[in-house]
């Protein structure tokens, strides 16, 4: 199959946002953060995206020390997410992680756009008409039906062939 440069250009000005999510859990609730995000407070796991030269588990434990001042380490794969915004349409592939936490540092500043961490409920969860994206409950959902893959799934790859 050959592309012409029209389609070359098309294919790089397309770029999918790479995120990861934590799911933690603690006496059936929740650990999310309210955050502000275009102009609007909505709810997400602690989430963000991965940082050039760190591993996604890496991404996973910093960005839940940045956002909700918990330490994090990351267990099993809940699940991968490809989700598509109609607000901006931009692609993210989502890779939601669940584990242990511990370590909390309440004194911590949280990331810029963070207002706060809170612990729900799957209920109250599905209540907020102002979550961040379908992927939050979704993958709350998956980790309360059992999804669990191991963390070798995830092959780290470095250096030269």
């Amino acid at each position: 199959m050959s592309i012409n440069n029209s389609q070359q250009n098309s294919l790089l000005d397309w770029i999918p946002h790479i995120t990861v999510s934590a799911i933690i859990e603690s006496e059936q609730r929740f650990l999310l953060v309210e955050e502000e995000s275009d102009g609007l407070i909505v709810f997400n796991q602690p989430a963000g995206h991965l940082d050039e030269g760190e591993t996604l588990i890496e991404a996973v434990a910093r960005e839940t020390l940045e956002e909700a001042a918990w330490h994090f380490e990351a267990q099993s794969v809940v699940g991968i997410y490809q989700y598509t915004s109609p607000v901006n349409q931009i692609t993210y592939l989502r890779v939601c992680f669940c584990g242990r936490h511990h370590s909390h540092e309440p004194d911590r500043v949280l990331d810029t756009g963070i207002l706060r961490a809170l612990w729900l409920t799957r209920e109250e969860v599905a209540s907020l008409s102002n979550l961040r994206s379908l992927m939050v409950l979704r993958c709350i959902d998956d980790y309360i039906a059992g999804n669990r893959y191991p963390l070798s799934l995830i092959t780290q790859i470095s250096g030269e062939a």
